[in-house]
């Protein structure tokens, strides 16, 4: 199946009817990541983050597993780049 989030000059795209849910996807725009999040009740979620050491490692990221492996430690304060 194709990534269901993609980026061009116009903006971040997305398909909702591709999207799983409860996982997580991301794409980088302008130096910002993005964030989408289909619910269980098939609402959209989308969160921008700006904080560039926290972008970086996003950027790292190979696949949305190691995505959420990020988040999981970033909020238990695990692994951060201070």
């Amino acid at each position: 199946m194709t990534y269901p989030v993609s980026v061009d000059e116009n903006g971040v795209n997305f398909n909702p009817d591709n999207m799983e849910k409860e996982k997580l996807y991301h794409c980088i725009f302008k130096n910002k990541a993005m964030l989408l999040f289909k619910d269980s009740q098939d609402m959209m979620n989308c969160y921008e983050i700006e904080e560039p050491d926290l972008v970086e490692q996003i950027k790292n990221c190979e696949n949305d597993d190691e995505l959420e492996k990020l988040f999981e430690d970033y909020l238990q304060g695990k692994h951060l780049n201070n």
